[in-house]
Protein backbone atom coordinates (compact mmCIF):
# COMPACT_ATOMS: atom_id res chain seq x y z
CA UNK A 1 0.00 0.00 0.00
CA UNK A 2 2.79 2.35 1.10
CA UNK A 3 4.77 1.41 -2.53
CA UNK A 4 1.80 2.56 -4.04
CA UNK A 5 1.35 5.56 -1.75
CA UNK A 6 4.66 7.23 -2.71
CA UNK A 7 4.24 6.26 -6.49
CA UNK A 8 0.76 7.66 -6.95
CA UNK A 9 2.24 11.40 -4.97
CA UNK A 10 4.93 11.50 -7.36
CA UNK A 11 2.53 11.47 -10.21
CA UNK A 12 0.17 14.18 -8.81
CA UNK A 13 2.79 16.35 -7.72
CA UNK A 14 4.43 16.29 -11.21
CA UNK A 15 2.82 19.82 -12.03
CA UNK A 16 3.58 20.91 -8.78
CA UNK A 17 7.23 20.01 -8.30
CA UNK A 18 7.52 22.18 -11.65
CA UNK A 19 5.64 24.90 -11.35
CA UNK A 20 8.04 26.37 -8.22
CA UNK A 21 5.73 29.69 -7.10
CA UNK A 22 2.86 30.38 -5.84
CA UNK A 23 0.57 32.49 -3.73
CA UNK A 24 -1.15 32.28 -0.49
CA UNK A 25 -4.31 34.28 0.19
CA UNK A 26 -4.87 35.06 4.11
CA UNK A 27 -8.44 36.96 3.98
CA UNK A 28 -11.25 36.89 6.35
CA UNK A 29 -13.69 39.45 8.71
CA UNK A 30 -9.89 39.16 10.35
CA UNK A 31 -8.92 42.35 7.81
CA UNK A 32 -11.53 44.41 9.43
CA UNK A 33 -9.45 44.72 12.94
CA UNK A 34 -6.56 45.01 11.16
CA UNK A 35 -4.78 42.56 14.00
CA UNK A 36 -4.02 39.56 11.91
CA UNK A 37 -6.01 35.98 11.35
CA UNK A 38 -5.67 35.07 14.75
CA UNK A 39 -6.94 38.29 16.55
CA UNK A 40 -9.87 36.29 17.95
CA UNK A 41 -8.24 33.68 19.61
CA UNK A 42 -5.18 35.96 21.02
CA UNK A 43 -7.26 38.23 22.28
CA UNK A 44 -10.21 35.95 23.40
CA UNK A 45 -13.00 37.84 21.92
CA UNK A 46 -16.68 36.30 22.50
CA UNK A 47 -18.97 35.29 19.38
CA UNK A 48 -21.14 38.03 20.05
CA UNK A 49 -18.10 40.39 20.05
CA UNK A 50 -16.55 38.88 16.08
CA UNK A 51 -19.85 39.23 14.93
CA UNK A 52 -19.86 42.80 15.05
CA UNK A 53 -17.24 41.87 12.52
CA UNK A 54 -19.20 40.10 10.25
CA UNK A 55 -22.06 42.57 10.37
CA UNK A 56 -19.86 44.75 8.94
CA UNK A 57 -18.14 42.66 6.61
CA UNK A 58 -18.67 44.68 2.94
CA UNK A 59 -15.57 44.23 0.73
CA UNK A 60 -16.77 46.25 -2.83
CA UNK A 61 -13.42 46.58 -3.80
CA UNK A 62 -12.71 42.63 -3.88
CA UNK A 63 -11.74 42.17 -7.37
CA UNK A 64 -10.25 38.55 -8.19
CA UNK A 65 -9.55 39.43 -11.68
CA UNK A 66 -7.03 41.84 -10.36
CA UNK A 67 -5.81 39.51 -7.83
CA UNK A 68 -4.97 36.96 -10.62
CA UNK A 69 -3.49 39.46 -13.06
CA UNK A 70 -0.83 40.54 -10.30
CA UNK A 71 -0.35 36.82 -9.74
CA UNK A 72 0.08 36.06 -12.97
CA UNK A 73 2.42 38.99 -13.61
CA UNK A 74 4.17 38.15 -10.52
CA UNK A 75 5.27 34.78 -12.46
CA UNK A 76 3.49 32.49 -10.07
CA UNK A 77 1.73 29.19 -11.12
CA UNK A 78 -0.57 28.98 -8.42
CA UNK A 79 -2.97 29.86 -5.90
CA UNK A 80 -4.25 29.39 -2.86
CA UNK A 81 -7.42 31.12 -0.92
CA UNK A 82 -8.16 30.69 2.72
CA UNK A 83 -11.49 29.46 2.25
CA UNK A 84 -12.49 29.17 5.78
CA UNK A 85 -9.91 30.15 8.46
CA UNK A 86 -9.74 29.00 12.19
CA UNK A 87 -12.80 32.06 13.14
CA UNK A 88 -15.01 29.48 10.99
CA UNK A 89 -16.35 32.25 8.90
CA UNK A 90 -16.97 30.83 5.18
CA UNK A 91 -15.69 32.92 1.70
CA UNK A 92 -18.19 30.39 0.01
CA UNK A 93 -21.88 29.22 -0.26
CA UNK A 94 -21.77 26.68 2.40
CA UNK A 95 -25.53 24.93 2.97
CA UNK A 96 -24.18 23.97 6.08
CA UNK A 97 -23.75 27.11 8.37
CA UNK A 98 -25.08 31.08 7.36
CA UNK A 99 -21.63 32.15 8.69
CA UNK A 100 -20.45 32.85 5.16
CA UNK A 101 -19.68 35.58 2.62
CA UNK A 102 -22.86 35.19 1.08
CA UNK A 103 -24.91 36.06 4.29
CA UNK A 104 -22.82 38.98 4.69
CA UNK A 105 -23.27 42.90 3.20
CA UNK A 106 -21.03 41.30 0.17
CA UNK A 107 -23.87 38.64 -0.26
CA UNK A 108 -21.24 37.09 -2.73
CA UNK A 109 -19.88 33.80 -3.34
CA UNK A 110 -16.09 35.19 -2.92
CA UNK A 111 -14.63 31.58 -3.72
CA UNK A 112 -16.46 31.07 -6.76
CA UNK A 113 -15.39 34.31 -8.17
CA UNK A 114 -11.64 33.42 -6.93
CA UNK A 115 -11.79 29.99 -8.74
CA UNK A 116 -13.05 31.66 -12.00
CA UNK A 117 -10.65 34.72 -12.14
CA UNK A 118 -7.52 32.80 -11.49
CA UNK A 119 -8.43 29.91 -13.80
CA UNK A 120 -8.87 32.29 -16.41
CA UNK A 121 -5.27 33.64 -16.43
CA UNK A 122 -4.33 30.06 -16.20
CA UNK A 123 -2.99 29.49 -12.65
CA UNK A 124 -3.84 26.66 -11.12
CA UNK A 125 -6.47 26.99 -8.37
CA UNK A 126 -6.11 25.80 -4.38
CA UNK A 127 -8.47 25.98 -1.60
CA UNK A 128 -6.87 26.62 2.43
CA UNK A 129 -9.48 25.30 4.96
CA UNK A 130 -9.01 24.95 8.66
CA UNK A 131 -9.34 22.26 10.39
CA UNK A 132 -10.03 23.93 13.17
CA UNK A 133 -13.38 26.01 14.03
CA UNK A 134 -13.48 28.62 17.06
CA UNK A 135 -17.25 29.64 15.33
CA UNK A 136 -18.77 26.05 15.51
CA UNK A 137 -20.71 25.66 18.82
CA UNK A 138 -19.36 22.06 18.84
CA UNK A 139 -15.99 22.46 18.82
CA UNK A 140 -13.36 21.52 21.44
CA UNK A 141 -13.05 25.23 23.74
CA UNK A 142 -12.77 25.06 27.34
CA UNK A 143 -9.41 23.24 28.09
CA UNK A 144 -8.57 23.46 23.62
CA UNK A 145 -5.25 24.79 23.17
CA UNK A 146 -6.35 27.82 20.98
CA UNK A 147 -9.70 28.26 21.12
CA UNK A 148 -10.85 31.94 22.71
CA UNK A 149 -13.29 29.89 25.39
CA UNK A 150 -10.11 28.08 26.42
CA UNK A 151 -10.32 28.91 30.04
CA UNK A 152 -14.27 29.52 30.47
CA UNK A 153 -15.63 26.62 32.26
CA UNK A 154 -19.08 27.71 30.66
CA UNK A 155 -17.69 26.34 27.04
CA UNK A 156 -17.35 22.57 28.19
CA UNK A 157 -17.60 20.02 24.88
CA UNK A 158 -18.69 16.18 24.82
CA UNK A 159 -17.23 14.00 22.52
CA UNK A 160 -20.43 13.38 20.96
CA UNK A 161 -20.33 16.87 19.76
CA UNK A 162 -17.13 17.02 18.39
CA UNK A 163 -18.49 14.10 16.38
CA UNK A 164 -21.40 16.40 14.73
CA UNK A 165 -18.59 19.00 13.92
CA UNK A 166 -16.56 16.33 12.36
CA UNK A 167 -19.64 15.41 10.41
CA UNK A 168 -19.74 19.16 9.45
CA UNK A 169 -16.35 19.65 8.72
CA UNK A 170 -16.08 16.43 6.28
CA UNK A 171 -19.69 18.17 4.95
CA UNK A 172 -17.74 21.49 3.83
CA UNK A 173 -15.20 19.67 2.23
CA UNK A 174 -17.55 17.78 0.35
CA UNK A 175 -18.80 20.92 -0.77
CA UNK A 176 -15.69 22.29 -1.83
CA UNK A 177 -15.05 19.50 -3.77
CA UNK A 178 -18.26 19.08 -5.40
CA UNK A 179 -19.12 23.00 -6.29
CA UNK A 180 -16.15 24.68 -7.33
CA UNK A 181 -15.02 22.27 -10.32
CA UNK A 182 -11.56 20.62 -10.73
CA UNK A 183 -8.84 21.96 -7.26
CA UNK A 184 -5.83 21.46 -8.03
CA UNK A 185 -5.03 21.89 -4.08
CA UNK A 186 -6.87 21.13 -1.02
CA UNK A 187 -4.57 22.86 2.15
CA UNK A 188 -5.57 21.80 5.40
CA UNK A 189 -4.23 23.73 8.78
CA UNK A 190 -3.86 22.41 11.32
CA UNK A 191 -3.25 19.22 13.56
CA UNK A 192 -2.18 19.89 17.23
CA UNK A 193 -1.90 18.01 20.09
CA UNK A 194 -4.20 14.95 20.30
CA UNK A 195 -6.52 16.91 17.39
CA UNK A 196 -4.17 14.94 14.52
CA UNK A 197 -4.87 12.11 12.12
CA UNK A 198 -7.46 9.96 13.41
CA UNK A 199 -8.66 12.49 15.36
CA UNK A 200 -10.18 14.03 12.30
CA UNK A 201 -11.30 10.55 10.76
CA UNK A 202 -8.35 11.14 8.40
CA UNK A 203 -8.13 8.44 6.38
CA UNK A 204 -12.23 8.66 5.62
CA UNK A 205 -11.77 12.27 4.86
CA UNK A 206 -8.77 11.45 2.38
CA UNK A 207 -10.98 8.92 0.78
CA UNK A 208 -13.80 10.90 0.50
CA UNK A 209 -10.86 13.49 -1.48
CA UNK A 210 -9.26 11.10 -3.77
CA UNK A 211 -12.96 9.58 -4.83
CA UNK A 212 -13.77 13.27 -5.76
CA UNK A 213 -11.31 14.60 -7.30
CA UNK A 214 -8.46 11.79 -7.31
CA UNK A 215 -5.57 14.15 -8.93
CA UNK A 216 -5.92 16.59 -5.81
CA UNK A 217 -2.68 17.51 -4.11
CA UNK A 218 -3.10 17.45 -0.48
CA UNK A 219 -0.58 19.12 2.08
CA UNK A 220 0.58 17.19 4.94
CA UNK A 221 -1.19 19.26 8.00
CA UNK A 222 -3.36 16.20 8.84
CA UNK A 223 -0.75 15.33 10.55
CA UNK A 224 1.77 16.45 13.13
CA UNK A 225 5.21 16.38 11.97
CA UNK A 226 7.14 13.46 12.75
CA UNK A 227 4.13 12.05 15.06
CA UNK A 228 3.72 8.89 13.26
CA UNK A 229 5.79 5.93 12.20
CA UNK A 230 3.57 6.23 8.71
CA UNK A 231 4.13 9.97 8.31
CA UNK A 232 4.99 11.98 5.00
CA UNK A 233 8.67 11.72 6.52
CA UNK A 234 8.69 7.92 6.07
CA UNK A 235 9.01 5.35 3.70
CA UNK A 236 5.91 4.01 4.41
CA UNK A 237 3.83 7.30 4.79
CA UNK A 238 -0.38 6.73 5.94
CA UNK A 239 -3.20 7.43 3.21
CA UNK A 240 -3.57 10.70 5.52
CA UNK A 241 -0.24 11.64 5.10
CA UNK A 242 -0.63 14.29 2.06
CA UNK A 243 1.29 14.68 -0.90
CA UNK A 244 4.00 17.53 0.24
CA UNK A 245 5.50 18.58 3.29
CA UNK A 246 4.47 22.34 4.30
CA UNK A 247 7.51 23.97 6.40
CA UNK A 248 6.20 27.62 7.71
CA UNK A 249 8.17 30.77 8.15
CA UNK A 250 11.35 28.55 7.80
CA UNK A 251 13.58 27.48 4.52
CA UNK A 252 14.65 23.88 5.50
CA UNK A 253 18.34 23.69 5.51
CA UNK A 254 19.04 20.92 3.93
CA UNK A 255 15.37 20.79 2.05
CA UNK A 256 13.14 17.62 2.63
CA UNK A 257 13.73 13.80 2.65
CA UNK A 258 12.45 11.04 4.70
CA UNK A 259 13.74 8.84 7.03
CA UNK A 260 15.99 7.43 4.10
CA UNK A 261 17.16 10.45 2.53
CA UNK A 262 14.84 10.14 -0.32
CA UNK A 263 13.19 13.84 -1.43
CA UNK A 264 9.87 14.47 -0.43
CA UNK A 265 8.09 17.16 -2.33
CA UNK A 266 7.63 20.16 -0.05
CA UNK A 267 6.93 23.96 -0.32
CA UNK A 268 7.42 26.85 2.02
CA UNK A 269 4.48 29.38 3.09
CA UNK A 270 6.03 32.40 3.63
CA UNK A 271 4.83 35.74 4.73
CA UNK A 272 5.48 39.24 2.84
CA UNK A 273 5.65 41.10 6.33
CA UNK A 274 5.10 39.18 9.51
CA UNK A 275 1.58 38.30 9.68
CA UNK A 276 -0.87 35.99 6.87
CA UNK A 277 -3.94 38.60 8.01
CA UNK A 278 -3.80 42.32 6.78
CA UNK A 279 -1.97 43.91 9.21
CA UNK A 280 -1.21 47.42 8.20
CA UNK A 281 1.10 48.57 11.05
CA UNK A 282 3.52 45.85 10.44
CA UNK A 283 6.04 47.22 8.39
CA UNK A 284 8.28 44.40 7.98
CA UNK A 285 8.28 44.58 4.51
CA UNK A 286 10.46 42.00 2.68
CA UNK A 287 12.18 43.32 -0.92
CA UNK A 288 11.94 42.11 -3.84
CA UNK A 289 15.54 40.96 -3.67
CA UNK A 290 14.61 38.69 -0.59
CA UNK A 291 11.69 36.76 -1.86
CA UNK A 292 14.12 36.26 -5.23
CA UNK A 293 16.86 34.61 -3.47
CA UNK A 294 14.33 32.64 -1.18
CA UNK A 295 12.38 31.38 -3.84
CA UNK A 296 15.74 30.38 -5.14
CA UNK A 297 16.83 28.42 -1.98
CA UNK A 298 13.82 26.65 -2.28
CA UNK A 299 14.45 25.43 -5.87
CA UNK A 300 17.81 25.01 -4.91
CA UNK A 301 16.70 22.48 -2.24
CA UNK A 302 13.75 21.06 -4.27
CA UNK A 303 11.06 22.74 -3.33
CA UNK A 304 8.50 25.24 -3.54
CA UNK A 305 7.55 29.09 -2.12
CA UNK A 306 4.01 29.47 -1.78
CA UNK A 307 3.81 33.96 -0.68
CA UNK A 308 1.29 34.72 1.19
CA UNK A 309 -0.38 38.20 0.92
CA UNK A 310 -3.02 39.88 2.94
CA UNK A 311 -5.86 41.64 1.20
CA UNK A 312 -7.55 44.45 3.15
CA UNK A 313 -11.40 44.61 4.66
CA UNK A 314 -12.08 46.13 1.39
CA UNK A 315 -10.80 43.52 -0.70
CA UNK A 316 -7.85 45.18 -2.16
CA UNK A 317 -4.08 43.94 -2.21
CA UNK A 318 -1.57 46.45 -0.16
CA UNK A 319 0.06 48.47 -3.06
CA UNK A 320 3.34 47.67 -1.74
CA UNK A 321 2.40 43.90 -2.11
CA UNK A 322 2.07 44.70 -5.45
CA UNK A 323 5.11 46.30 -5.68
CA UNK A 324 7.36 43.76 -4.27
CA UNK A 325 5.18 41.21 -6.99
CA UNK A 326 5.90 43.49 -9.54
CA UNK A 327 9.63 43.78 -8.98
CA UNK A 328 9.54 39.42 -8.70
CA UNK A 329 7.79 39.27 -11.90
CA UNK A 330 10.44 41.21 -13.88
CA UNK A 331 13.22 39.46 -12.63
CA UNK A 332 11.18 36.12 -13.56
CA UNK A 333 10.34 36.90 -17.00
CA UNK A 334 14.02 37.45 -17.45
CA UNK A 335 15.26 34.10 -15.92
CA UNK A 336 12.62 31.82 -15.23
CA UNK A 337 14.07 29.20 -17.03
CA UNK A 338 16.23 28.87 -13.82
CA UNK A 339 13.35 28.24 -11.69
CA UNK A 340 10.33 26.49 -13.35
CA UNK A 341 10.60 22.57 -13.71
CA UNK A 342 14.15 22.92 -12.33
CA UNK A 343 15.13 21.69 -9.02
CA UNK A 344 18.41 20.90 -7.21
CA UNK A 345 21.83 20.26 -8.52
CA UNK A 346 23.92 17.52 -7.30
CA UNK A 347 26.50 19.54 -6.60
CA UNK A 348 27.82 21.35 -3.47
CA UNK A 349 26.42 24.93 -2.67
CA UNK A 350 29.02 27.74 -4.24
CA UNK A 351 30.46 30.32 -2.08
CA UNK A 352 28.87 33.32 -4.33
CA UNK A 353 25.34 31.83 -4.16
CA UNK A 354 23.28 28.77 -5.73
CA UNK A 355 22.64 26.52 -8.10
CA UNK A 356 19.64 24.60 -9.77
CA UNK A 357 19.83 22.33 -12.45
CA UNK A 358 17.11 21.41 -15.43
CA UNK A 359 19.14 18.27 -17.68
CA UNK A 360 21.83 19.59 -18.89
CA UNK A 361 21.37 23.11 -17.74
CA UNK A 362 22.79 24.27 -14.77
CA UNK A 363 22.11 27.95 -13.21
CA UNK A 364 24.50 29.73 -11.28
CA UNK A 365 22.64 32.29 -9.41
CA UNK A 366 25.13 34.97 -8.23
CA UNK A 367 24.67 36.94 -5.08
CA UNK A 368 27.95 38.36 -4.51
CA UNK A 369 30.28 39.41 -6.57
CA UNK A 370 33.72 38.15 -7.13
CA UNK A 371 37.36 39.18 -7.32
CA UNK A 372 38.14 38.76 -10.91
CA UNK A 373 36.90 35.31 -13.05
CA UNK A 374 34.12 33.42 -11.57
CA UNK A 375 35.12 30.22 -10.08
CA UNK A 376 32.85 27.31 -11.37
CA UNK A 377 34.26 24.28 -8.97
CA UNK A 378 35.21 21.20 -10.43
CA UNK A 379 33.82 21.90 -13.91
CA UNK A 380 36.84 22.52 -16.02
CA UNK A 381 36.13 21.22 -19.22
CA UNK A 382 32.78 20.24 -18.57
CA UNK A 383 30.74 23.45 -19.68
CA UNK A 384 29.47 23.53 -23.72
CA UNK A 385 28.20 26.93 -23.70
CA UNK A 386 27.78 29.97 -21.11
CA UNK A 387 25.26 32.82 -21.26
CA UNK A 388 23.23 35.41 -19.41
CA UNK A 389 19.94 33.80 -18.90
CA UNK A 390 18.18 37.34 -19.03
CA UNK A 391 19.61 38.18 -22.44
CA UNK A 392 21.00 35.33 -24.05
CA UNK A 393 24.37 37.11 -24.41
CA UNK A 394 27.92 34.91 -24.25
CA UNK A 395 30.15 34.59 -21.26
CA UNK A 396 34.06 34.55 -21.37
CA UNK A 397 35.40 31.01 -20.51
CA UNK A 398 38.50 31.01 -19.81
CA UNK A 399 41.66 29.70 -17.88
CA UNK A 400 43.10 32.63 -16.17
CA UNK A 401 46.69 33.30 -15.33
CA UNK A 402 46.80 33.22 -12.05
CA UNK A 403 44.47 29.53 -11.45
CA UNK A 404 47.31 26.75 -11.95
CA UNK A 405 46.42 26.19 -8.49
CA UNK A 406 42.58 25.06 -9.34
CA UNK A 407 43.25 22.63 -12.18
CA UNK A 408 39.36 21.33 -12.14
CA UNK A 409 37.68 24.45 -12.00
CA UNK A 410 36.14 26.17 -14.96
CA UNK A 411 36.31 29.78 -14.92
CA UNK A 412 33.44 32.50 -16.94
CA UNK A 413 33.49 35.95 -16.55
CA UNK A 414 31.16 39.17 -18.26
CA UNK A 415 33.80 40.43 -20.36
CA UNK A 416 37.83 39.95 -21.24
CA UNK A 417 40.30 39.93 -19.58
CA UNK A 418 39.03 37.65 -17.56
CA UNK A 419 40.94 38.56 -14.84
CA UNK A 420 39.65 42.41 -14.21
CA UNK A 421 36.09 42.57 -11.80
CA UNK A 422 32.82 43.34 -12.86
CA UNK A 423 29.82 44.52 -11.23
CA UNK A 424 26.78 41.76 -11.50
CA UNK A 425 24.71 42.87 -14.08
CA UNK A 426 21.76 42.46 -11.77
CA UNK A 427 22.76 42.37 -7.73
CA UNK A 428 19.62 40.85 -6.70
CA UNK A 429 20.69 37.67 -8.74
CA UNK A 430 22.48 37.35 -11.77
CA UNK A 431 21.88 33.70 -13.49
CA UNK A 432 24.41 32.39 -15.37
CA UNK A 433 22.94 29.47 -18.07
CA UNK A 434 25.76 26.93 -18.11
CA UNK A 435 25.23 23.95 -20.76
CA UNK A 436 27.00 20.91 -19.97
CA UNK A 437 28.63 18.95 -22.81
CA UNK A 438 27.90 15.62 -20.66
CA UNK A 439 25.64 15.49 -17.59
CA UNK A 440 23.81 12.40 -16.21
CA UNK A 441 23.05 14.47 -12.97
CA UNK A 442 19.53 14.91 -12.80
CA UNK A 443 17.38 17.27 -10.80
CA UNK A 444 16.70 15.15 -7.66
CA UNK A 445 13.05 16.08 -7.14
Amino acid sequence: MSTSIVQAREERTRWFRDARFGMFIHWGLYAIPARGEWVRGIERMSAEQYTAYFDEFDPADYDPVSWAKAAKQAGMKYAVLTAKHHDGFCLFDSQLTNFTSVHTRAGRDLVKEFVEAFRAEGLRVGLYYSLIDWHHEDYPAYGDAYHPMRDNEAFQRTEEQFERYLEYMHGQVRELLTGYGKLDIMWFDFSYGDMSGEKWRATELVRMIRELQPHIVIDNRLERNNEHQSSIYTEHPAEFSGDFASPEQIIPPSGVTDNQGAPIPWEACITLNNNWGYAPADRAHKSAKTVIRKLVECVSKNGNLLLNIGPDAKGRIPQWSLDVLEQVGDWLRLNGDSIYGCGQAKRSKPDWGRYTQKGNKLYAHLFEQEIGAILLQNLEGKIKHARLLADGSELVLSRPWNAAMFPDDAFVNFASPTVFTYALPDERDTVLELELIEETDQPAG
